[in-house]
């Protein structure tokens, strides 16, 4: 069979096309005839009108004129852009009412292919820059800081149940009564925001909270019934038994909370650490103590890990954790 081949259940015959149109045109109050005149006189589809290629390429402005500022700059684009494609997987499960667990399972490991590819473009990024010209243009840089993408905040709230997001310090002060701002205030990540100098608020986390931080609670709200976490333990159990979802599930929470942060902070180590002097954050925080998940502890699914998992987060799972062959 040729590649180009269908099944006869793949496509629709001209005549079921043309009909399934009038349906469609009739139900919305159209004419169906002008819509197919309408589409008689478009013009073909083109890749660079598709992808806005143009726009894409445009969108690359240097505040240097060192050169790895570029591959900096363009790295943290497609970052960005696969956020979006994560979120719109996660949103595939969060508000898909009766969810299968084989549909869950497809969707999430889709995500934690997309976070596969993030890990990978560390080691990249670790090879693409000269640490004379990072050291340079950083400082020009801040105090903007990867640290301030909203997408990856969004991806973390719609991924767990908020108590699991808040500094482990403050957890107990926190509970479904507390107000969304008052979590928002003792997310983890607020001790990246930190002067060291007065203990108050840097300029990183006032200008992220400047722009982001109604944007946030509001989609701490949102997905405060729908996140992945509470989206799992709504299933009928057993669902919540399915042997490939549950591996899916511990999957995404290793790829995200180990893998993916320890090749972010063996890339940071390359340049940070390059044996001149002992660099801080561009927020200037503590990043080792920040970034390394023995410290942060942050797990999106606590229950599906046992007690000794737990008890060695960020320890014995460096290299990679156990695939369950029973639940």
């Amino acid at each position: 069979m040729s590649i180009f081949e269908v099944t006869k259940f793949d496509f629709m015959t001209r005549e079921e096309i043309l009909a399934a149109i009038d349906e469609k045109y009739k139900s919305l109050g159209q004419d169906p005839d002008v819509h197919l005149s309408g589409l008689l006189h478009a013009e073909p589809m083109k890749y660079w009108d598709f992808i806005q290629v143009d726009a894409l390429l445009g969108l690359q402005t240097q505040r240097t004129n060192l050169p790895d500022e570029m591959i900096f700059l363009i790295y943290h684009q497609i970052n960005e852009l696969l956020f979006k494609m994560i979120l719109w997987e996660m949103d595939q499960i969060s508000f898909e009412e009766d969810i299968t667990p084989d549909k869950f399972e497809m969707h999430l490991m889709r995500v934690s292919r997309y976070f596969n590819m993030l890990s990978t473009s560390f080691d990249i990024m670790g090879e693409g820059m000269e640490v004379e010209q990072y050291m340079k243009f950083r400082d020009t840089l801040t105090p903007a800081s990867g640290f301030q993408s909203s997408q990856y905040r969004k991806i973390e709230i719609a991924s767990t149940e908020l108590i699991n997001l808040i500094d482990y310090r403050f957890r107990k002060t926190i509970n479904r009564d507390t107000p969304y701002e008052h979590a928002f205030d003792n997310m983890y990540w607020q001790a990246a925001g930190v002067d060291r100098k007065n203990g108050g608020k840097n300029q990183l986390i006032i200008n992220f909270e400047k722009k982001y931080k109604k944007e946030l609670i509001e989609w701490m709200k949102e997905y405060n019934t729908v996140n992945l976490w509470t989206k799992f333990k709504e299933l009928p159990k057993e669902y919540q038994e399915n042997l490939k979802l549950v591996n899916a599930m511990r999957h995404y929470d290793h790829t995200v909370n180990v893998d993916w942060v320890m090749h972010h902070y063996d890339a940071a180590a390359k340049y940070l650490d390059s044996g001149k002097v002992n660099v801080e954050a561009t927020g200037g925080s503590d990043w080792h103590k920040y970034m390394h998940p023995r410290y942060q502890r942050r797990i999106f699914f606590p229950e599906l890990w046992s007690a000794d998992e737990l008890e060695n987060w960020g320890l014995d799972n460096i290299e990679g954790y156990r695939v369950l062959d029973k639940v």
